[in-house]
C-alpha cells in the first residue's frame, strides 16, 4: 500500500470521527494491515496526525495554485478561489479541528500559519492583477485588505454568521459582493453587476 493512499484513508477516518477517538489499533484494522506494519509507515500517532495534516495542506494549496491561473480575469479568479475556500469551511469537521487545536497545538499552529501565508499571497497577487487589468482601485492597502479577507475565512466567525439563520450561499454571495465593491473601481463594479446577474449572486 502506498504512503499517500494510507494517508488519504487515515484522513477520511479523522474527518469522520475526529482525531482523539481514532486509535492506532483502529487505523490498522480499517486499513487492513497489522499494527506492526502500520508502525513501518508512522513513528507514533503524533507522526500520523502531522503527515495527514501536511498532506491535506499541500493538496489544498496545490488546488489554489491550479485555480489561480495567470492572466485570468481577477474578479472571476477571486470568485472561484473564494468559493473553494468557503466550501472547505462548510465541509470542515469541527471535531477534527477541535482535536487538532487541543491535542496537537504545534501542528495546528503550522496549519494556521501556512494557510494564512498562502492565502495572503494569492489575495495580494489577485489585487495586483485586478489593478493591472483595470478592475480594482489603485489606492488599495494590500496588507489590510488581505488580512480582512483572511479574517472572513475564520471557521468560528463563519459559524457565528451562519447561526443567524441565513443559507450558506446567501452568506457567501453577500461577503463576496461586499469585498469586490470595496476594492473595485467603476469598471470593476460594472463587471461585478454582470457577474451578479450571470451567477445569480444577489
Amino acid at each position: 500500500m502506498e504512503d499517500i493512499e494510507i494517508i488519504k484513508k487515515v484522513s477520511e477516518l479523522y474527518m469522520k470521527y475526529g482525531i482523539k477517538s481514532v486509535t492506532m489499533d483502529d487505523l490498522a484494522r480499517e486499513l487492513g494491515i497489522s499494527k506492526k506494519t502500520l508502525y513501518q509507515y508512522f513513528k507514533d500517532k503524533d507522526d500520523v496526525v502531522s503527515k495527514v495534516v501536511r498532506q491535506g495542506m499541500e493538496n489544498q494549496m496545490g488546488d489554489l495554485c491550479e485555480l489561480c491561473k495567470p492572466n485570468s480575469n481577477a474578479i472571476d479568479e477571486l470568485l472561484i478561489m473564494s468559493k473553494y475556500l468557503t466550501n472547505k469551511i462548510q465541509k470542515a469537521n469541527m471535531s477534527f479541528t477541535y482535536d487538532l487545536q487541543k491535542y496537537y497545538p504545534e501542528v495546528w499552529k503550522w496549519v494556521f500559519e501556512s494557510r494564512k501565508e498562502h492565502i495572503l499571497k494569492h489575495v495580494k497577487e489577485n489585487m495586483k492583477a485586478g489593478i493591472k487589468q483595470g478592475f480594482y482601485r489603485k489606492d488599495l492597502n494590500f496588507d489590510i485588505i488581505s488580512a480582512f479577507y483572511i479574517f472572513r475565512l475564520d471557521v468560528q466567525w463563519f459559524e457565528l454568521v451562519s447561526s443567524l439563520d441565513f443559507k450558506f450561499e446567501e452568506i457567501f454571495n453577500a461577503l463576496f459582493i461586499y469585498h469586490i465593491r470595496g476594492i473595485a473601481n467603476n469598471k470593476g463594479i460594472e463587471y461585478l453587476e454582470k457577474k451578479i446577474k450571470e451567477e445569480k449572486l444577489h
